[in-house]
């Protein structure tokens, strides 16, 4: 099985700024031969769990800013994309997953997991402005890459990120809107996260000029490795990803320790 090109960005949501990293990211995309580009969390669109209220008209406004942008994503040059957006379901609202495919034309998008761990502090009332997802995390498919989805805070589900090491996922794809205060135990925690499931551990991040967001998005490889890190001077980057590798990882220390005991 032939390596999977990953690109990683940090990714600002203002509208001047976002247009031109976004043409920055379609031109790195492509000249890299981007398999899978992974994006931010709530990709496009204003951090609404800033307000300590849901606004039915905002979260309206955001649901049509991102389907704006999805129409979008055909630029990207790639395979594949993976980031989450906002989704009304009957009474709910929810911080959905996205997998979008190529196919030829415009592409088509597949529904993946909702968020299921909330924060509700300052910075950060998602359990404000959504409902809960249901609490499992199944496997996809990406082409080759197998993948979990672990959005944002759920990358701390520690019990469900040692379980992809009994599970075929050879990723865990983590979209994040994390603070640039932050960055250090976020990558403390991915490292985890890559070396306890036996998983490629990939993540892009918003940005914002305060630090809110603080970028750095990542490929840390199964036994720990860093080998990348997105930066202000370097806000794309895309690296091989070898799906046979994390699949020998989990045969290896300390991931066989605990197989079929999760």
């Amino acid at each position: 099985m032939e390596a999977v090109r990953v690109t990683v960005c940090e990714l600002p949501h203002e509208l001047v700024a976002l247009e031109a990293a976004w043409r920055g990211l379609c031109d790195h995309a492509t000249a890299q031969r981007a398999d899978l580009v992974v994006l931010p969390e709530f990709v496009f669109i204003e951090p609404l769990w800033l307000l300590e209220r849901f606004d039915p008209v905002a979260w309206a406004h955001a649901e049509e800013v991102a389907a704006l942008w999805l129409q979008r994503l055909p630029e990207l040059g790639a395979r594949h994309a993976i980031g989450t957006r906002p989704v009304t379901d009957g009474a709910g609202h929810y911080n959905e997953g996205f997998l979008w495919s190529a196919d030829g034309g415009n592409g088509s998008t597949t529904p993946l997991r909702r968020k299921h761990y909330l924060p509700d502090e300052p910075g950060g009332y998602e359990a404000r402005w959504f409902d809960r997802g249901a609490a499992d995390f199944p496997v996809y498919q990406a082409g080759d890459l197998a993948f979990g989805l672990n959005i944002c805070t759920e990358l701390w589900a520690l019990d469900a990120v040692g379980r992809y090491a009994d599970q075929p996922a050879t990723a865990i794809v983590a979209p994040r809107a994390t603070a640039a205060s932050t960055t250090g135990k976020w990558l403390s925690m991915g490292t985890v996260a890559a070396v306890a499931s036996g998983c490629y551990c990939i993540s892009s991040n918003r940005v914002q000029s305060d630090g809110a967001c603080g970028g750095v998005g990542w490929i840390i490889e199964p036994d720990g490795a860093l080998i990348a890190r997105t930066s202000s001077l370097e806000p794309f980057l895309t690296r091989d990803v070898d799906p046979g590798r994390s699949r020998r990882a989990r045969a290896t220390y300390p991931r066989y320790v605990f197989a079929g005991r999760r």
